[in-house]
């Protein structure tokens, strides 16, 4: 049985985050632990060499010089002292005779010592040193007068005191420990909600999105979409990209379905227009209402033509969007190609009182010939078909492109006709996209001759643009390059 076990982002981050600062509060409390005791170490060995050479004082200061002895009293009141705080103290006099030795007496502290200081120590600090000694002389001026033995625990060892701080630093140490481990945890908590919030935010927009985009099955007409936006208000820039990300994405699949429909629509009236003139006199040829003769013959082969043109042009289109056209190039002389392609349209132009207006040059190129006039018709004629009065102009000029090693040209196609509005610009290029008040129905066509165009100099490496201005007519600009 396999078993998909998943965890979401939110509680991810939280326990990311968590056992990241547990894990940096750890390692902080250990090494302050290690410097605080190391520190602490090197005090107490500092103290307990200060005070082994302040026994050896106290200890030499009980020797009579006059009568040459040790006060016994006063070294064994000391003795006893010393035994307290874990010195076990011997003395011997400059011959090397004992006086004095703590363990010799009868002293309960100074036999204690030995079993209570290891005990202490290795069952609190984890110390497993053992009891040593260490020789001072006893020196009254510059005579020696004895030799005090000082047993002490290992290296170091702590007294009660010492004990008890260290206790209480671990204490405190593990209580500040569990109290910021806590704390981080609810940060780390707090700070996973504020990274996940926008980003589940995001994608529930993302699957309510697809969801309302869903074909209906109930046969009922579809419901109106929801218009699904996320904020963008965040001051983090990753987030705020990803919620406009989300938006944008949005408001395209918007504009998609809405061309889309606009593409039903056009698609719809091209075919049922020349289809109703077809159906209409192939009816009333069998009827007997029109005679079957050339003229009417003609009119639904001019029908079935605009059909088949109609369809190339989605084929075509379709095969350069998919990169899947192959071009065939020859070598021919560019000006020449525009100078027949206006020719062609002169009598067109002059029907409506136009002058087009060539300013060409010889302009050899590398490139298919086919495809290119098919984009210059596509200009020219829509020059023709939106501009009432004027003129327009064809012109081809060098276009400087240094240190690219091509030769580069300009070709501009400027009519004086009713212009592409402001808004519509940015799109003219769009599969099936319409302009309003250039693009209408009643002037024909079906709305992707320039997406045709764009693709085609796109293949070729050039590019396309268009200005317009509503009152003084239409700018397209070709700037094509070739090795």
């Amino acid at each position: 049985m396999k078993f998909n076990f998943s965890i979401s982002l939110q509680n991810r981050l939280a326990l990311t985050y968590a056992l990241f600062i547990s894990l940096a509060l750890l390692i902080l409390i250990l090494v302050i632990n290690h410097f605080t005791r190391t520190m602490f170490n090197s005090l107490v060995k500092e103290n307990i060499a200060a005070r082994s050479h302040e026994i050896v004082r106290v200890m030499g200061e009980q020797y009579r010089p006059g009568r040459r002895y040790f006060d016994i009293a006063a070294v064994e009141a000391m003795g006893d002292l010393f035994a307290q705080e874990g010195y076990i103290v011997t003395l011997e006099d400059e011959q090397g005779n004992l006086v004095w030795d703590a363990r010799s007496r009868d002293m309960p502290r100074a036999a204690n010592v030995p079993r209570r200081v290891p005990n202490r120590m290795d069952d609190r600090f984890g110390a497993d040193d053992q009891m040593k000694k260490e020789r001072f002389p006893l020196n009254d001026g510059n005579n020696r007068v004895g030799t005090i033995s000082i047993e002490t625990f290992g290296s170091l060892f702590y007294s009660e005191t010492e004990s008890a701080f260290l206790r209480s630093l671990n204490r405190l140490l593990f209580l500040a420990g569990f109290v910021l481990t806590v704390v981080s945890i609810c940060i780390s908590i707090l700070l996973s909600r504020t990274i996940a919030k926008p980003i589940l935010k995001a994608g529930e927009a993302a699957r309510r999105i697809a969801q309302s985009r869903k074909p209906s099955n109930s046969g009922q007409p579809a419901p109106a979409r929801p218009v699904i936006r996320v904020d963008e208000n965040y001051h983090t820039r990753e987030l705020a990209e990803l919620s406009h990300s989300i938006n944008s994405l949005a408001e395209e699949i918007e504009k998609g379905e809405t061309r889309q429909k606009q593409l039903t629509s056009d698609i719809s009236h091209e075919l049922r227009t020349p289809l109703a003139c077809l159906q209409g006199t192939l009816e009333a040829m069998i009827d007997g209402v029109y005679a079957t003769d050339r003229e009417h013959l003609e009119s639904c082969h001019e029908e079935i033509m605009r059909l088949s043109r109609l369809v190339e042009d989605l084929n075509v289109l379709t095969g350069l969007e998919w990169n899947n056209i192959a071009l065939n190039k020859t070598e021919f002389d560019l000006g020449v190609l525009l100078d027949n392609t206006a020719e062609q349209w002169r009598t067109a132009a002059a029907e409506k009182g136009i002058d087009i207006n060539v300013e060409l040059m010889e302009a050899p190129v590398f490139a298919d010939y086919d495809r290119l006039k098919q984009v210059f018709i596509n200009l020219l004629s829509n020059a023709v078909k939106y501009t009432d009065r004027g003129n327009i102009t064809v012109t081809l000029k060098p276009l400087d492109t240094p240190g690219e090693g091509k030769t580069g040209w300009l070709i501009t196609f400027a009519d004086t006709g009713i212009g592409i509005p402001e808004a519509d610009l940015p799109h003219i290029f769009e599969r099936f996209y319409r302009s309003d008040k250039s693009r209408n129905r009643s002037t024909g066509g079906a709305g992707i001759g320039l997406s045709i165009a764009a693709a085609i100099i796109t293949a070729h490496g050039g590019s396309i643009t268009a200005e317009s201005n509503p009152c003084g007519g239409t700018v397209f600009r070709i700037q094509y390059r070739s090795t």
